[in-house]
C-alpha cells in the first residue's frame, strides 16, 4: 500500500521498453477504450485460469511479441490502459463501517517491477508529503480500470447470453511462406450479429453494449496490419 513515508523517494520510469515489462503479446482492454484500441490493435477475447473471458488488444502472434514495441519505445499513438497502469494495483484493505465488514480500496505498488526506481522517474510524492499530479492521474486510471473491469464482465455475459462469441482460429501466412496458426483466442461471429432481431440489438444499445461490439468487428481488421509488421520486421 504506498503511503507518502515509506515512499516519499520513491519514482515510476514511464518509457517505454522490453526491459520494463512491455514485450507482451496481449494486454486486457475495456469497452471505455474501444474506440481509441480498434483504431491500431485488433481486439479479441482470452479465456482467464477461472474460464472467464475477457477482451484483449492483440499485439503479435507469440508469447513475449510485441510487434509495436522496439528499442525507441512503443509504435502507436494509443497505448492500453492495463499497460499504462505498470506498476500500479489496486489493492484491497480490510475497514470497518457501522460494525459491518468490508473491504476498501487502496492505491498499490508492485516494489519489485523493473518500473519502480529512486534515481529517475516520475516522483509519487511532493517534498511535503501530497500526492504528485502523476500520482494522481494513476490513481484515476486505476479506479477506472475498477470499474471497466465489473463492466467487462456484464458486456461479455450480453455477448455470450446471444450467442456471439465464438473460438477463432487465424491462418497466418507470411511473406517467407511460413506458415503459423494463432489458437486459444475468441473473436465476434459477425453472422450472428447480422442475425440479431431488434429487440436483441435494442437491449444490447440500451446497455451501451453496441458500439463496443461494433469497434470489435472493426478491429479483426489489425490482423493484417500485425501480419504485415512481423514480414517488416523479418526482413530488417
Amino acid at each position: 500500500m504506498l503511503n507518502n513515508v515509506d515512499h516519499k523517494d520513491t519514482r515510476v520510469i514511464t518509457e517505454r521498453s522490453a526491459q520494463y515489462g512491455d514485450a507482451v503479446m496481449f494486454a486486457m482492454v475495456f469497452p471505455f477504450e474501444f474506440r481509441s484500441v480498434q483504431a491500431f490493435y485488433p481486439i479479441l477475447f482470452h479465456r482467464d485460469q477461472r474460464g472467464e473471458l475477457y477482451p484483449v488488444a492483440l499485439f503479435g502472434f507469440e508469447a513475449g511479441e510485441n510487434l509495436f514495441l522496439d528499442d525507441s519505445g512503443w509504435h502507436a499513438r494509443y497505448v492500453p490502459a492495463m499497460i499504462r497502469r505498470q506498476p500500479f494495483l489496486i489493492g484491497f484493505e480490510a475497514a470497518t463501517k457501522q460494525g459491518e465488514g468490508e473491504k476498501r480500496r487502496m492505491l498499490s505498488l508492485d516494489m519489485a517491477h523493473p518500473r519502480v526506481s529512486r534515481e529517475r522517474g516520475e516522483p509519487l510524492f511532493q517534498p511535503l508529503g501530497g500526492r504528485t499530479p502523476f500520482l494522481e492521474e494513476m490513481a484515476a486510471l486505476l479506479e477506472t480500470l475498477y470499474q471497466g473491469g465489473e463492466l467487462n464482465k456484464k458486456f461479455v455475459q450480453a455477448l455470450q447470453e446471444h450467442g456471439l462469441i465464438e473460438n477463432v482460429t487465424f491462418d497466418i501466412v507470411l511473406a517467407n511462406g511460413s506458415r503459423n496458426q494463432l489458437l486459444g483466442f475468441f473473436a465476434i461471429d459477425e453472422e450472428k450479429v447480422r442475425g440479431l432481431p431488434d429487440e436483441a440489438l435494442g437491449r444490447l444499445s440500451r446497455s451501451g453494449f453496441l458500439m463496443p461490439l461494433f469497434m470489435i468487428l472493426a478491429s479483426t481488421m489489425n490482423v493484417r496490419t500485425l501480419v504485415d509488421m512481423k514480414n517488416a520486421r523479418r526482413k530488417g
